[in-house]
């Protein structure tokens, strides 16, 4: 989801003819937004603390997990 209001004018092909100066509201993210990567890592990101990964301390990149001798380091 987005944290920010976005609006962008109607797809080529989605124009209604009644109404071809609308505009829409984003709700979430689509392809070629510039917000979309943030968006993507955050949820991402709260998906990956929910299975049990730390999130690394000094960068956001790396992520942990260390359970049961297991160890997996992942890096996004």
């Amino acid at each position: 989801h987005l944290s920010e209001e976005v609006y962008m004018s109607q797809p080529p092909g989605f124009v209604n003819e009644k109404f071809p100066n609308r505009i829409c509201q984003l709700h979430k993210a689509i392809y070629g937004l510039k917000q979309a990567p943030r968006a993507w890592y955050d949820e991402l990101k709260a998906y990956l603390l929910a299975l049990g990964f730390q999130h690394s301390q000094c960068d956001h990149c790396p992520f942990i997990y260390a359970k049961s001798g297991v160890i997996i380091y992942l890096v996004v």
